[in-house]
């Protein structure tokens, strides 16, 4: 579309990540479930903290993540998502800032602490995420800046951010200003628990308001109460314009109405921290639809951003990623 201001908008959650490498006994020990991500209180935080090794503080959350990676990839990009005004919050500010993009949304004056996430990256460079969301459940229609989503062709939504009502209001208006103004709106399911607890609105919410969607083989298979992958392609090429499905070392596969694309992942020397993969794989494929490449070529830019993220401890890329993608296309 190119009378948009901005090639893609996120909402999410705006949290800060704690990144640790840990023993994989290390999740049980603090009583979570390996692999998966958990929503705790603010009770819980000091005591999660106290109990790890050495780590390292970023910003963050899915749909940062993201973003930050279309804009890496030379696109105009915009951010919302809710942050106290504490030193997480303005070190979260200043580091999407300065990614390049364009985030409106003012500092909430009272309420809970700017969010964050404990990441457990075990030797199998499987991650625990351990999320104290903060702020991030304030999030609602009031925030979402429609005069932004107006101006955005592709409008993306966080399935993580989807727990709170409010959140869910947020989500439906920010649809309706991107259909209102001819946008498309993209949703990602997250998390396979996050589908769980939010079966039906989900599916509500994809076949009225979703014209991509981003999953995983989990997450999809979910969504749909199968075993069969097949089977939940076949179901969700009938409610979308565009699902894009990650397999982990199998690729990806995007399906249309009209066809089905299976893509080969892209070869990585060594599996380092698997953080950020899906959300990385969603930069480089809306991306790619910025700038008005097939779906094939979108999927193939998916994997190559997902492929730099997981050599490497933590969930934003530490290679120039517009280089990256120019040398293996």
């Amino acid at each position: 579309m190119a009378d948009a201001r901005y090639q893609v908008a996120a909402i999410g959650n705006a949290i800060v990540d704690v990144l640790v490498h840990c023993e994989d006994s290390l999740p049980a020990q603090l009583g979570f479930a390996k692999g998966v991500m958990t929503l705790i209180g603010d009770d819980q935080v000091e005591g999660i903290y106290n109990a790890l090794p050495p780590a390292l503080e970023c910003s963050g959350g899915s749909a940062a993540n993201t973003i930050v990676g279309v804009a890496q990839l030379g696109l105009k990009t915009a951010y919302l998502g809710k942050i106290r005004d504490d030193q997480l919050g303005r070190v979260f500010r200043h580091d999407i800032q300065k990614s390049g993009v364009h985030f409106p949304t003012p500092y909430a004056l009272s309420g809970p602490a700017t969010a964050q996430c404990f990441v457990l990256v075990t030797p199998d460079a499987q991650r625990t995420m351990l999320t104290y969301l903060g702020a991030c459940v304030n999030f609602g229609p009031e925030d979402v800046d429609e005069e932004v989503i107006a101006q955005a062709a592709i409008t993306y939504l966080e399935g993580y951010l989807f727990d709170p009502p409010q959140a869910k209001q947020a989500f439906r208006k920010a649809a309706k200003a991107a259909h209102d103004s001819g946008r498309k709106v993209a949703l990602s399911l997250s998390d396979p628990f996050c589908v769980g607890r939010h079966r039906e609105e989900f599916l509500d919410l994809i076949a009225g308001h979703v014209d991509i969607l981003f999953a995983n083989e989990e997450e999809l298979t979910a969504l749909y109460q199968t075993t069969s992958f097949d089977g939940a392609v076949s179901k969700v090429r009938s409610q979308v314009e565009i699902a894009a499905v990650t397999r982990g070392s199998l690729g990806s596969v995007v399906a249309t109405a009209e066809k089905i694309i299976p893509v080969l992942a892209d070869p990585v020397a060594e599996v380092v921290d698997t953080t950020g993969a899906g959300d990385l794989y969603a930069a480089g494929f809306l991306a790619g639809l910025g700038q008005g490449r097939d779906l094939d070529t979108c999927a193939i830019m998916g994997g190559i951003a997902a492929g730099e993220v997981i050599s490497h401890l933590g969930a934003r890329p530490a290679t120039d990623l517009a280089l990256l993608v120019k040398s293996k296309l």
